[in-house]
């Protein structure tokens, strides 16, 4: 098993910056469960996708309500799709696997976090005996480009195909699906430094929780693949329908006391010309 060294990560914060969480504020979210009233709640069939709006200040719950269940989590700016999750900016300020506390950054020139983790069943995962770990933002989601390189067939419901479904009724197109969250999915990196995937430990229950930091739109796929047991590609390839199973979301609102005195964060305040200047075109000759 590898063994990781204890090396300061490369992003460090100011005392005052966004990047320090709040905890006793999120643990005031998860801890007050009567302080919330659940006002919409569905289950996503197997295979296929489907997209949600949270106001900010709502808490959302994506949960495993049969057993195990791989979820492709995409997130936008309910108001500017252009603001959306930006994974490899967020594995560099809060790390490749995320749990409570952990917070999903968008992509520039927005650069603010668009939820916060305040409860996950799945914490106490750990690092498993192979270097696995939950909830990862290593990989993304599967797509029917690669599959048909490494099968030679056309496959129509992987998480890519589900998620661009998902979003057409809210005037998105493919290119606007972008590198995922892989919720309930255990990953990690071989001695080869190549990407592998594990079955779920995700029992009927389970949830991760977020609560929304800005106006958000949603869209979740549950995997083609599962609960990622059985094998997809290679000589012992199999069709996993049989360990496909549902994902559930669950839409809370807060008691207002409860977030009194939250504010929606705000876009990076950075206002350069990143270093360039504009000559006056006008100016005497």
């Amino acid at each position: 098993m590898m063994m990781y060294q204890d090396y300061p990560a490369a992003y460090q914060s100011s005392a005052d910056s966004i990047l320090e969480v709040n905890k006793p504020f999120y643990d005031q979210i998860r801890e007050a469960k009567d302080q919330r009233v659940l006002v919409e709640s569905f289950e996503i069939p197997i295979r296929s996708g489907f997209a949600w709006k949270v106001k900010a200040g709502q808490v959302f719950r994506v949960t495993a309500p049969h057993g195990p269940q791989v979820g492709d989590f995409n997130i936008w700016n309910a108001h500017d799709p252009r603001e959306r999750l930006w994974a490899s900016r967020t594995r560099q300020l809060q790390g490749s696997y995320v749990s409570i506390y952990d917070r999903l950054w968008s992509t520039l020139p927005f650069m603010r976090p668009l939820v916060t983790i305040t409860d996950d069943t799945l914490k106490d995962y750990g690092i498993d005996e192979h270097g696995g770990r939950i909830h990862d933002l290593l990989g993304t989601r599967c797509d029917p480009y690669i599959n048909r390189l490494l099968t030679g067939k056309d496959f129509d419901h992987h998480c890519h195909s589900n998620l661009t479904r998902a979003i057409l009724p809210h005037g998105l197109t493919e290119f606007d699906v972008h590198d995922v969250l892989n919720i309930f999915q255990v990953t990690g990196l071989n001695y080869e430094s190549k990407y592998f995937m594990k079955a779920s430990p995700a029992k009927a229950g389970d949830y991760l929780e977020f609560f929304a930091e800005i106006d958000l739109l949603c869209a979740l796929s549950t995997c083609p693949g599962g609960d990622l047991s059985l094998e997809m590609w290679g000589p012992n390839a199999q069709d996993p329908i049989s360990v496909c199973r549902p994902l559930g979301v669950e839409i809370y609102d807060l008691n207002p006391e409860v977030i009194r005195d939250w504010q929606s964060p705000q876009c990076s305040p950075y206002q350069g010309q990143h270093g360039l200047t504009l000559k006056n075109s006008m100016s005497s000759k």
